[in-house]
């Protein structure tokens, strides 16, 4: 490729803050503020009929997406290097929104299986930075002048769009508590006069995080230590208990701990589950021990995905107040529901 800047690039990163920082008073804004898309970040290199898609650690993941190196090479410049996200649009309950599991099930090592999901399930690009346009290496302009650059290259065709952004922080609050609805996560911020700076945290990421109580249904345990692995938490749904996820962050002397307070609620003495199969490893022991419906924990979580967590919870406390019947997805919070499309740049 010749292109002023060599694929891959390691993309910006942003750090966690708790809140959505607020523009300075009686001063210019500072702040950009944009969705936080759930996807798969990565930085598209296009050079005529060349097309690298890096992903964050600089894997190509064109391969797996025919369908946007044919998108890139019909909606994108010539020659272009733009930073965005990878996310897989599906209608879900009358909307459209993200879908995270579809998404994670087009990275497969067969073609036939590539080509088959490029179709059913197809994939877009949200972009949200241009980092180089023609000859012009664009990473040492402020971040304003990138934004105005990549709203004149991207958003008429049907799969490259521009994600929406704001310099009004109460829109991005609003944003924040809305745009769940259709599958992001959180809202970043991005200074305004800001450079582009590869792997490093100059951006700021709010995300979602709330608390439910749960029913310890199981544990997996440890590959490689006597204790347990993760804890297995359920939610009760029209009287039975569905499993929601795990929680899996705590330090070897708690895993064993656990283990030992856990083995008079197992369901018999040598009962063992078998677990769904991971689709990156099917060899994988997926087992889980079953345990008895009597001890529920508070956790933290970010969102759900479906009827799941989407990603693993953080154990804070044990509710020796709750009863486990109580635990029901009834109190789990129910995003406004927000359409795909209510999302980029001009709600295209």
């Amino acid at each position: 490729m010749n292109l002023p800047l060599t694929a891959p690039i390691k993309p910006m990163l942003a750090k966690p803050a708790k809140v959505v920082p607020e523009q300075p008073a009686d001063e210019q804004p500072t702040w950009l503020y944009e969705p936080k898309w759930d996807g798969f970040r990565a930085i598209i290199f296009r050079d005529g009929a060349e097309v690298y898609i890096a992903s964050r650690n600089g894997k190509d993941l064109a391969r797996y997406f025919p369908e946007l190196v044919e998108a890139a090479q019909a909606e994108l410049p010539e020659r272009v290097v733009v930073d965005g996200e990878v996310v897989v649009p599906r209608e879900i309950d009358g909307r459209t929104r993200l879908d995270w599991e579809a998404l994670s099930q087009r990275i497969h090592p067969a073609e036939s299986r590539v080509r088959k999901l490029a179709e059913e399930t197809p994939a877009q690009f949200v972009a949200f930075d241009l980092l180089a346009l023609g000859d012009d290496d664009l990473t040492g302009e402020p971040l304003r002048t990138r934004r105005e650059k990549l709203l004149e290259i991207i958003g008429d065709g049907p799969t490259c769009h521009a994600s929406s952004a704001t310099e009004d922080a109460a829109t991005a609050q609003d944003w924040f508590e809305a745009f769940e609805g259709a599958g992001l996560d959180g809202v970043i911020a991005k200074k305004l006069d800001g450079k582009y700076v590869p792997d490093k945290r100059e951006m700021i990421k709010v995300k979602h995080a709330r608390t439910a109580d749960c029913v310890v249904i199981g544990y997996r345990m440890h590959k490689s230590i006597d204790g347990i692995g993760s804890m297995l938490l359920g939610l009760y749904q029209d009287g039975e208990i569905r499993m929601i996820g795990g929680a899996s962050a705590f330090t070897e002397v708690r895993r064993k701990e656990l283990l030992a307070e856990f083995q008079p609620l197992r369901v018999g003495d040598d009962v063992v589950s078998d677990g769904e199969l991971n689709r990156w490893n099917s060899g994988n022991d997926r087992s889980w021990v079953p345990l008895r419906h009597e001890r529920v924990v508070e956790v933290a979580y970010d969102q759900m995905e479906g009827d799941r967590l989407r990603h693993a919870a953080r154990f804070l406390r044990w509710r020796p107040d709750r009863d486990p019947e109580s635990c029901t997805y009834f109190q789990l919070d129910v995003p406004v529901r927000y359409d795909f499309s209510d999302v980029l740049a001009g709600g295209k």
